[in-house]
């Protein structure tokens, strides 16, 4: 029996072998990557999971909300190895033109399967609102609460200022680590036969429009009838092999990680995510310059929603992670990537607009970490996960910037696909075939592929 060849040992693969191997068996899986497992995207995430997506349609809720019922199981199994917390998302908003469409997105999302909108306003007699514990994931409320009036959510989120009058606090969310979950995953695979080649593919035969082996730069040929993409930013590479390509783009997305010595940054906080535009603070000289100089004056205009912190680390961590795409951009994947080096200047002059206490740090700025990878995204956002037109081969990719919060359900869809299992009612959704839908084309034509990203 030929072995099943995965190429691509990112999360996605790695989900991919362990559903096949673990959950169905499946002997002889072998994931191939020229770099080490789990070491490109997937360990350059900020590690955040939601079940928080719009529509048309409840696919990606229940899509979603089936990943983290698997991670879930996988945290009860081996009693919270990664660590996933419920603490939440908070999106916030100081625009009161703002508001009422932040209430009409909520139920929407809510009517989907997200669970319950509970709405709580400043000055009400009793609020049934109560914030999400720092730890755990058990025996939490789902759906979201809406908070209205800066009076309520400064009472429960002191670090933000006055103007911020709505709040939506996601509830079936929160953060883990994605290496330890990972190499969870990875592991139990290795337990069921999994094997790792550290090589590169550099072709795949097709024998009569049928997978017969994958040549590795080193290895060599070894004969296989299965074949799956799990390539992350280089499926269309990859699927070139195949005579197959992929409706997608990759956009840049970098993270700052800081030491917060000044302790401007809750440890208590949620994953906290702005919703309205900013215009940066600049001194006059500071805009006197910007202004001179055509390849920096965008500084000076409004640049767009987004920004996001979380904590990260243990109790006695004063890590801070930082993200915002001001400037979103469609990049070829290219390794190693560029960081714009006043990255980590411009999440902390934006987040000043909304938390005070970060301004002592535009004095003196901390030493950053930053990294980073690319969202590979198709033109609605949403995964594809499909056998492909070869027999033999299958694509697991497109998995954009919520790539780890997918990747259990992902693989677990995969592996129907390669077994011959009973698919899911959201598979439609996220297959390839769906390009070829009339319906779906002209839907396309008026999808807003940014809703519910960060």
């Amino acid at each position: 029996m030929n072995p099943t060849i995965i190429c691509g040992a990112g999360i996605a693969g790695v989900s991919a072998a362990y559903h096949l191997a673990v959950k169905h068996g499946i002997p002889q899986v072998i994931l191939v990557d020229e770099r080490a497992p789990l070491s490109l995207t997937s360990d350059q995430s900020s590690e955040c999971y939601r079940n928080w997506f719009p529509g048309p349609g409840d696919d990606m809720v229940n899509f979603i909300n089936r990943s983290i019922d698997i991670m879930e199981c996988l945290a009860d199994e081996s009693g919270n190895t990664f660590q996933m917390n419920r603490r939440g998302y908070l999106f916030c908003t100081s625009r009161p033109e703002a508001v009422p469409k932040m209430q009409s997105d909520a139920q929407e999302i809510s009517s989907l399967g997200a669970g319950p909108l509970r709405i709580h306003t400043s000055g009400a007699h009793k609020s049934t609102y109560f914030p999400s514990p720092l730890k755990g994931y058990q025996g939490l409320p789902d759906g979201a609460d809406l908070l209205l009036g800066s009076e309520i959510i400064r009472n429960h989120f002191p670090y933000l200022n006055e103007e911020i009058i709505a709040a939506l606090h996601i509830r079936r969310a929160g953060w883990f680590s994605a290496q330890q979950m990972g190499m969870y995953l990875l592991d139990a695979a290795r337990q069921h036969g999994v094997q790792f080649i550290n090589d590169r593919l550099v072709d795949v035969e097709v024998s009569n429009n049928s997978v017969s082996a994958v040549l590795l730069r080193n290895a060599g040929r070894l004969p296989s009838d299965t074949f799956i993409n799990a390539a992350g930013p280089f499926i269309n590479e990859i699927g070139g092999m195949l005579g197959v390509e992929f409706p997608v783009f990759h956009e840049l997305h970098i993270k700052a990680a800081i030491i917060d010595s000044m302790g401007a940054f809750p440890r208590s906080a949620t994953m906290t995510i702005f919703k309205d535009p900013v215009l940066l603070d600049w001194s006059e000289e500071e805009r006197q310059f910007l202004m001179s100089d055509p390849d920096l004056n965008w500084l000076l205009e409004k640049l767009p929603p987004g920004l996001h912190f979380r904590p990260e680390g243990d109790d006695d961590s004063q890590i801070v992670l930082m993200l915002w795409e001001y400037q979103k951009q469609k990049h070829p994947p290219q390794f190693p990537i560029h960081i714009d080096p006043k990255y980590t200047e411009l999440c902390l002059r934006g987040l000043t607009r909304f938390m005070p206490s970060v301004q002592p740090y535009l004095e003196r700025l901390p030493q950053p970490n930053l990294d980073g990878g690319y969202y590979t995204k198709t033109p609605e956002n949403r995964p594809i996960i499909d056998r492909l037109p070869v027999e033999g081969a299958f694509i697991i990719g497109a998995l954009s910037g919520y790539g780890l919060m997918a990747a259990c359900a992902a693989g677990e869809l995969l592996a129907a696909y390669v077994t011959g299992d009973d698919l899911p009612a959201y598979a439609a959704a996220l297959s390839l075939k769906r390009y070829r839908d009339p319906d779906y084309q002209a839907l396309l034509a008026n999808w807003d592929a940014d809703a519910g990203q960060i």
